[in-house]
């Protein structure tokens, strides 16, 4: 069940990205929206660096290795999913409309869904994950 929720939160977000840039909502004149957009290109690079050599995958199921609590995954338990949540809402803040809107809560709340579902998996896999989540925050540093 899980694996499906995983893929099905991808094609959602890419469908998302997909749509907003076809409509022309995604790209702005904005040097700020722009500054975000690439902040949160660069946190997903950094968080994708983080992984150990065949440690990363883009479905919620844990793969072998040690918990990452390196680089961005020092500060949030997933920067990936913070990554993409601030560059769907940065990008539609350029172009407000029920259809940006409607995109953006819709992409949050399958991502929000994803993380719960992850999360139950990182606490079966990893005995320290209970530990690690004391520790950190959820997607946004120092607040949640």
């Amino acid at each position: 069940m899980i694996k499906y929720i995983s893929k099905f939160a991808l094609l959602i977000l890419l469908a998302s990205i997909i749509i907003l840039l076809v409509t022309e909502n995604f790209l702005s004149d904005s040097p700020f929206i722009i500054i975000g957009q690439l902040l949160c290109v660069g946190f997903s690079i950094w968080a994708r660096r983080s992984f150990q050599k065949n440690q990363f995958s883009i479905h919620a199921e844990p793969s072998n290795g040690l918990l990452l609590t390196i680089g961005p995954y020092k500060y949030v338990r997933h920067p990936m999913y913070t990554s993409a949540l601030f560059l769907i809402w940065i990008s539609i803040a350029g172009h407000l409309s029920i259809l940006t809107i409607s995109i953006a809560v819709i992409v949050t709340t399958v991502i929000a869904i994803r993380i719960i579902s992850e999360e139950q998996l990182l606490s079966l896999r990893f005995s320290d994950y209970q530990n690690y989540k004391l520790k950190t925050k959820t997607i946004i540093p120092f607040l949640y």
